[in-house]
């Protein structure tokens, strides 16, 4: 169960009405074959979603998130805060920095295969409704580079997590969330340092001081400016091309 404090923010950032919302909520159940209540029902619901008298429910925080491309704590409007990963002991921790010391070259190409594979659906299908899958994917890459502790294991694990927190940042954006696309590029940073990948800092930070150009007084107001997540795994973007790209 969610407060939802954010929702309000989150509707206006993307220009909707309260009406659109409901508009959208319907025709998103109608199409995924979900049951929602009536529309008077939801015009209620989103006054006291967004008033704070009532909880959104995971029936229809499963319509908002891809709908709205937020997750769970923006649409609590509660700031995104890393959870640490809690080992239950150090036998806990030793089992967990073993599992990570295993990790192979072939569960590396798992994770940049499936960092393409969202690139490829952002493409076709938008970054909305892609916010929980890659939340999950960041997460479990995350998990594998806390634990490991070689240099040779780490390394390629840093490198595959630093291209995939960039798309994030970037599909972020696209659903208007600033802060956790500023949050996705920080992560990215953190993994190119980790990984001793230069062209991937570049990458991020290139990409990061496109959106403080954003942001800054000449912005149009309407929102993330579009972007594409064209780029092969590993390239190296810079804000120049970058550019061309959105010409």
């Amino acid at each position: 169960m969610h407060v939802g404090k954010g929702l309000r923010a989150v509707r206006t950032a993307r220009g909707w009405s309260q009406e659109r919302l409901i508009f959208e909520i319907e025709r998103y159940a109608r199409q995924h074959m979900l049951n929602v209540a009536s529309s008077a029902s939801l015009k209620t619901y989103v006054s006291e979603w967004e008033n704070g008298r009532r909880v959104i429910t995971e029936r229809y925080a499963v319509i908002l998130r891809p709908l709205l491309g937020v997750t769970d704590a923006e649409l609590g409007g509660e700031p995104a805060h890393a959870i640490p990963q809690q080992a239950d002991g150090y036998e806990d921790l030793l089992s967990r920095i073993d599992s990570a010391r295993s990790v192979s070259d072939s569960m590396v190409s798992t994770f940049m295969d499936q960092t393409e594979l969202l690139r490829t659906m952002d493409r076709q299908m938008g970054a909305s409704g892609l916010v929980d899958q890659m939340n999950g994917h960041l997460a479990a890459m995350e998990d594998a580079l806390t634990f490991a502790v070689l240099p040779g294991t780490r390394r390629p694990i840093a490198t595959a997590l630093a291209g995939a927190a960039t798309l994030a940042a970037w599909q972020a954006l696209d659903a208007g969330s600033v802060e956790r696309a500023w949050r996705h590029y920080e992560l990215a940073k953190r993994a190119a340092q980790d990984a001793d990948a230069p062209q991937y800092l570049a990458h991020a930070m290139g990409e990061q001081a496109y959106v403080l150009g954003d942001a800054g007084p000449t912005r149009d107001g309407g929102g993330a400016h579009p972007r594409r997540a064209a780029h092969p795994q590993g390239a190296a973007v810079t804000p120049t091309s970058r550019l061309a790209e959105r010409g």
